[in-house]
């Protein structure tokens, strides 16, 4: 039987009449977080698991559903809750170079509630608690004989309150978009939506952000998803309500099962819940790191690299031996240590040339990137290398050779799934990687879940509307800087993203020809501002050899020192479509970055605490007709500073 969702909803209205004799009867257990401003509440009634998460008082989740089902048993109803809580103290410190916070002190109160089911051990609900962070996951024990079960089905829910908006990514239906290869997490967000609808159908992708009126905002998602388990989406429901949803049968060419599979007793992936009255702590949060671990040790000190590609502007057509060698000295003159070799270098260049090439590269300092196609068998996608990376023996072979030409790291495109059979192709892709020394992004893909933590050799992944889209139609052009705006509050708060952006061409084509192909309509310091706002340990950026002579020199000299790797992040100010402006440090200098979406030009005082009064910062700036220039600005005795940004422009602030 299909969980009965309304009747869960329901029990909300029947639960308040009756609060007094519900708690008397059946209990409720209550963790908060170290500084005691976040409540999760877990109790039971009639035998269905339920949490509601409170912060300052103020309701955020009201009572939202817990349990799953499996082929060995249901837990999502018959369940008593275990009057004893075993409760523990969370106090770590771990470093990691890729996110957006080098050093992290994670402290969290951990509850593991503990559900029985006709006398015997059914589930464990595990939940952690931090300062703004909640986050929870299951165990499953052996249940007569079984010692592995299919998960079904999940109950887990998040129940919003009523007048709560939302800023969603609805996922794609499967074998659907280019030869095709979605979902791949590629679709365009909407804004301040209503609740109580389901994308398109389908549900929508993580990471997920609310708005919870007069209280703040909410952002969910899930870490740890592993080769153990599937990738989640979210199925909104009526009434507020959302649910966690497996992937779609029809995912991969129908390849693999929509339910994972796991051994007894074992444990799910983390859903995290983010919370806040202000969006500081969804753009600032590590949860999906906190609480995941290294699955191995690094085979060597991988390093984090700026780059440059040829295919955001020049396409498949010049993904050849001249035009590499070019991009390797144009990586080579802005101080970048690699190059993407982009789809078709198998036949465009071949194997020899690319060694060759990969000889050139080094005398240079340049080392390379290879694109590859994920898979042969469950995609259209014409572009080679084809059915490498899907087959351990041949994926083996290639990584050895690519270790023996000094190859650096691999792009692996085309995955369009979530189903465990996917995850596991990821871990192995990643581990077999790392057996080797060679880093790897993905793109057409799922997002990131703690794999920065998880896997050492992880440098990246696209799963957004990236830089080709702006390429390929004007319209992705006309709305870059509102679709700029959205990533800092969503997408990459969980997890690196490889956009391939910061181009200064004024027009995407191969040279920079005016009037054709697609016109950028935001400025220089626009994209010079993304650079810092987009995170990803590694970057290869739009730029063009041609930017050498035809774009300003201050934009030049700054995509030459900007970093990748950061050591904090701060949230100043914005608005999810509107406008953006935030702080990220790389030792002692700081570096902040805005942008405005708006029709309106925005004028914003901005205090600045970080940068001492009297200091002198770089500016970089637009004027209405989005002329930049650099110019200096000193720090009053107030730190604060009137900042003007016009519509599809930006700015930038360095100490």
């Amino acid at each position: 039987m299909p969980i009965n969702y309304q009747t869960i909803i329901n029990f909300k209205y029947i639960l308040c009449l009756c609060l007094f004799s519900f708690f008397a009867s059946n209990g409720q257990s209550v963790l908060e977080s170290p500084d005691g401003k976040l409540k999760v509440s877990v109790s039971s009634n009639n035998g269905t698991a339920f949490y509601s998460i409170a912060y300052n008082g103020k309701q955020f989740l009201e009572n939202s559903p817990l349990g799953l089902k499996t082929n060995v048993g249901d837990f999502t109803s018959g369940l008593l809750l275990e009057a004893n809580v075993n409760k523990n103290k969370i106090d770590e410190t771990y470093e990691l170079a890729n996110i957006k916070q080098s050093k992290v002190h994670y402290v969290a109160n951990e509850a593991v509630f503990s559900f029985t089911k006709e006398g015997k051990n059914a589930i464990d609900v595990i939940f952690r608690i931090s300062n703004n962070n909640v986050a929870f996951k299951y165990k499953v024990y052996p249940q007569k004989e079984a010692r592995s079960c299919v998960v079904q089905e999940e109950a887990s829910g998040f129940l919003l309150p009523q007048g709560t908006t939302t800023f969603l990514c609805p996922q794609s239906k499967s074998m659907v978009g280019f030869a095709r290869t979605m979902p791949s997490y590629e679709t365009s967000y909407t804004l301040d939506a209503p609740i109580g609808k389901n994308g398109t159908g389908e549900g929508y992708t993580f990471p997920c952000l609310f708005k919870v009126s007069g209280n703040g905002w909410v952002l969910i998602s899930e870490t740890g998803v592993d080769s153990y388990y599937c990738g989640s989406r979210l199925i909104g429901k009526e009434n507020g309500l959302y649910t966690i949803g497996f992937p779609m049968s029809g995912e991969n060419n129908g390849n693999g099962t929509t339910s994972p599979g796991i051994a007894l007793p074992g444990e799910t992936p983390w859903r995290t819940i983010t919370v806040g009255e202000t969006l500081a702590p969804i753009v600032e949060t590590t949860i999906p790191f906190d609480l995941v671990k290294p699955k191995y040790e690094a085979s060597k000190k991988y390093q984090y690299t700026k780059g440059s590609w040829s295919w955001v502007m020049k396409m498949d057509s010049n993904t050849t031996f001249p035009v590499q060698k070019q991009y390797i000295d144009f990586s080579n003159a802005m101080g970048y240590e690699t190059i993407l070799v982009d789809a078709l270098w198998d036949t465009q260049i071949g194997k020899d040339k690319i060694a060759e090439l990969a000889k050139y590269g080094e005398s240079k300092g340049v080392g390379l990137y290879l694109w590859y196609n994920s898979n042969g068998y469950w995609n259209d996608a014409p572009q080679g290398p084809r059915g490498i990376m899907d087959n351990t023996i041949i994926r083996r072979k290639e990584m050895a050779w690519m270790k023996s030409i000094g190859v650096k790291g691999i792009k692996v495109d085309f995955f369009g799934g979530d189903k465990q059979v996917t995850m596991k192709l990821y871990e192995d892709i990643l581990t077999d990687a790392n057996d080797f020394g060679i880093m790897v992004i993905f793109h057409g893909c799922t997002l990131p879940r703690g794999w920065e933590r998880m896997y050492p050799n992880y440098a990246s992944s696209e799963a957004v509307l990236a830089s080709e889209n702006l390429h390929f139609g004007q319209g992705s052009c006309d709305n870059e800087a509102k679709n700029a705006s959205i990533h800092t509050f969503i997408r990459n708060t969980v997890g690196s993203m490889d956009f391939g952006g910061s181009a200064l061409n004024k027009f995407y084509n191969s040279e920079n020809i005016p009037n054709k192909g697609s016109k950028r309509i935001t400025s220089d310091v626009f994209a010079l501002a993304t650079a810092v706002l987009f995170q990803s340990g590694v970057q290869h950026f739009a730029l063009a050899p041609n930017n050498l002579t035809d774009a300003p020199d201050w934009a030049i000299n700054f995509m030459k020192e900007v970093p990748t790797t950061w050591d904090e992040v701060r949230f100043l100010d914005g608005y999810p479509g509107k406008y953006v402006i935030l702080a990220r440090r790389k030792g002692t200098k700081w570096y902040i970055a805005g942008l405005n979406a708006q029709k309106e030009t925005l004028k914003i005082k901005l205090k600045l605490p970080m940068i001492q009064a009297g200091n002198e910062l770089k500016m970089y700036s637009d004027d209405m007709q989005l002329n930049g220039k650099m110019s200096t600005v000193k720090m009053n005795k107030n730190q604060q500073l009137e900042l003007i940004i016009p519509c599809n422009g930006g700015l930038l602030l360095v100490n």
